[in-house]
C-alpha cells in the first residue's frame, strides 16, 4: 500500500477553503480515479508542536493506493483536471510526497 500525501502550507496571507476541498474537491477526485483509490483522509491543520504556534500545514489530503503503479496509471491522467482545481479551494503551492505504508 502506498499513501500519497499533498501538503498544503499556512503562512500569512494563505487561505485554505476545506469546504470546498471536501465537498467538491476530493468528490471530483474519487470521480476521477475510480476504485483505484482505496481510501482518502483529510487532516486540516489546528496547531504546531509549540505551544501557541501556527500549524505548518493548512490541510493535508492523504490518498491510498494498492502500489505506485497503480497511483501513476490512474492518478496521472487526471492530473491537469485536479491540479486546475486547486485555485478554487487554496491560494498556497502544494507539496507532495509518496510513501511506503508499512504500520
Amino acid at each position: 500500500m502506498i499513501k500519497v500525501s499533498v501538503l498544503y502550507p499556512g503562512g500569512e496571507g494563505k487561505t485554505f477553503d476545506m469546504d470546498y476541498y471536501c465537498n467538491k474537491h476530493i468528490p471530483l477526485l474519487k470521480e476521477l480515479v475510480g476504485p483505484a483509490l482505496k481510501n482518502v483522509q483529510v487532516d486540516h491543520g489546528l496547531a504546531g508542536m509549540v505551544p501557541g504556534s501556527n500549524a505548518d500545514f493548512m490541510a493535508i489530503g492523504h490518498l491510498h493506493f494498492e502500489s505506485l503503479e497503480s497511483f501513476q496509471a490512474n492518478f496521472g491522467p487526471h492530473m491537469p483536471v485536479l491540479m486546475g482545481d486547486i485555485p478554487n479551494f487554496t491560494n498556497a503551492t502544494p507539496v507532495g510526497q509518496i510513501s511506503e505504508v508499512k504500520m
